[in-house]
């Protein structure tokens, strides 16, 4: 059985407080869900700021409804579905050379997702090529602006 909270366990909390991709699911105006994969810092234990692509459908649904959900799959059997309401707090990421701004999720529930006796591999992006380093590099950065930055 699953176990729902308000608040993120420190097991996600320790996890998230590190940075990491995440699945972004939001609703369309046609009613279906839309998810994406981004990347996700948490605050404290009520708070994530994640990063939402800058004229995308995500953007435009997280505008209109004020909600997301997010995904979590680390290591250690971290699976976890986090709710809350969501707001646009910067337009811009400074460390990322693409156009995406920053949202900033006050959760609502916290969902456990794990299984007895079952791992879940954690989602990471896998750079190639010639710009593997710089992509990588890149990503901390977005990370640590994700768990830094200050109004």
């Amino acid at each position: 059985m699953s176990k729902v909270t308000s608040t993120m366990p420190e097991k996600l909390l320790a996890f998230l407080r590190q940075g990491a991709p995440v699945l972004l699911a939001t609703y369309g105006e046609d009613g279906w869900p839309s998810i994406v994969m981004t990347w996700a810092a948490a605050r404290d234990d009520r708070t994530v700021r994640f990063g939402v692509d800058t004229g995308s459908a995500t953007e435009a649904n997280i505008l209109r409804e004020g909600k997301a959900t997010l995904q979590v799959i680390g290591p250690d059997n971290i699976l976890f579905l986090i709710k809350g309401t969501v707001r646009k707090v910067k337009d811009q990421i400074e460390a990322a050379p693409f156009p995406i701004g920053m949202a900033e999720m006050s959760v609502t529930e916290v969902k456990d997702q794990s299984w007895p006796g079952v791992v879940v591999a954690p989602l990471t992006y896998q750079w190639e090529g010639e710009q593997r380093e710089a992509m990588a590099a890149m990503e901390q950065a977005v990370l640590a602006e994700l768990r830094e930055w200050e109004p």
